[in-house]
């Protein structure tokens, strides 16, 4: 009995390879719409998730082990001395604090000058955070913070402008009517820090300082930003409530978001991967759309099918066919058909996907859960859509098939 019944299956699984081979445009336009919804679903969902892959990766860079704070302050105070700096420091997890200040500058080399310059003052902790940042020469030293020297390290476009040609290390140039000594060349990528990205640089060279000398320059006793580096990350929520505590106290007890505002990745970071995974479920459900289209398109041509094999079908009731079996047939069929479609739509997403992540330069990653959920579906629409022309077909009266014959 069973091998009776296996001996039908892949009869049946034969028959509709046959089929399916025999009418070749009418499968193809079939099952174009299928294609078409696991093409665009798995290009969607793979594109985006790498998207936000390279995103979160540079959040991650930018915020991990270290918060922000903001400082607005009051009339009397309108920011953190260097006693407070102290007191922060002090505090526990604390493992260093970077400060960071930034105001528009004209620099000038001999004939050559621009004012399209953002000076940057920081400190030693900053660079012990970012080995990477000085490709040539050093940078800034705890002697120049203390001595408030005339050292500057500067961007490779600001190189590029004031020094062609030449090696810059060692020569001189000027910053608001100051003569600076060139000590180090910043890498292309140092932008990973958190203010500067939130502040913005409206693509203006840079040129670093000591603080302590960009402090002199403006003439403040006063910092209004730095970043707080922490040794545990699992006790950063606890550290941050600490700092908070600290900056009311040295405000007179006032912590509303005009004086300071403190600023955590980590947050901003569950945020981001919220949304973007709303925006996935959403570019996925849009694309699925296609898919339903696609399963509309095999219903009518099952049914056509069906309308055309009639004689076929009494033939086989007739001759001993249960009509499950023949049921079965217009399954696989259906099945068959949705399936060789999102065989189809994975290549061509996967294809599409590599190609979008070239153009937007972003690591392409392999979504197997997108594949699996595009031509997953395709067969569930395969089967859901083909069912009623399959049952259709099973039902037919043997006598009134051949009677229109």
């Amino acid at each position: 009995m069973i091998k009776a019944r296996l001996t039908m299956l892949r009869e049946n699984i034969r028959m509709s390879v046959g089929n399916i081979l025999n009418n070749k445009m009418r499968t193809f336009l079939t099952i174009l719409g299928i294609i078409i919804g696991v093409a665009a679903v798995i290009a969607m969902i793979t594109t985006v998730s790498g998207v936000t892959g390279e995103i979160t990766s540079q959040f991650a860079d930018m915020g991990t082990g270290k918060f922000s704070v903001s400082v607005t302050g009051t009339e009397l105070r309108p920011g953190l001395t260097q006693g407070d700096l102290a007191e922060l420091e002090k505090l526990d997890n604390v493992t260093g604090i970077s400060i960071s200040m930034q105001n528009d500058t004209v620099a000038r080399h001999g004939t050559e000058w621009t004012d399209e310059v953002i000076i940057e003052g920081r400190n030693t902790v900053y660079f012990r955070h970012n080995m990477k940042m000085v490709v040539r020469g050093r940078p800034v030293s705890i002697l120049d913070e203390t001595q408030r020297a005339r050292v500057c390290i500067i961007s490779q476009g600001l190189q590029e402008q004031l020094f062609y040609g030449h090696d810059p290390l060692g020569q001189t140039l000027t910053l608001d009517g100051h003569t600076f000594t060139v000590i180090g060349v910043l890498s292309t990528d140092n932008d990973n820090d958190v203010m500067t990205q939130a502040m913005g640089d409206n693509g203006k060279e840079k040129c670093i300082v000591p603080y302590t000398t960009a402090m002199q320059m403006s003439r403040t006793a006063y910092i209004k930003s730095i970043e707080i580096y922490v040794a545990d990350t699992d006790r950063q929520e606890e550290t941050i409530e600490a700092a908070k505590e600290t900056l009311t106290r040295i405000f007179n007890g006032r912590d509303d978001n005009d004086i300071f505002t403190v600023i955590n990745m980590a947050i901003l970071m569950d945020s981001l991967n919220k949304i973007t995974s709303m925006m996935t479920t959403m570019l996925a459900g849009i694309a699925g759309i296609s898919l339903l289209v696609g399963g509309i398109g095999i219903l009518n041509m099952m049914l056509v099918s069906v309308t055309e094999r009639t004689i076929e079908i009494g033939l086989r009731k007739a001759l001993g066919a249960e009509p499950n079996m023949i049921q079965m047939q217009f399954l696989i069929e259906a099945f068959i058909l949705s399936t060789l479609g999102g065989a189809i739509g994975a290549v061509l997403g996967v294809t599409v996907s590599i190609m979008l992540c070239r153009a937007m330069n972003v690591t392409f990653v392999l979504s197997w859960s997108a594949i699996a959920l595009g031509v997953g579906f395709s067969g569930l629409v395969g089967i859901g859509f083909g069912w009623a022309p399959a049952r259709k077909a099973s039902q037919l009266n043997p006598i009134d098939a051949l009677r229109a014959a």
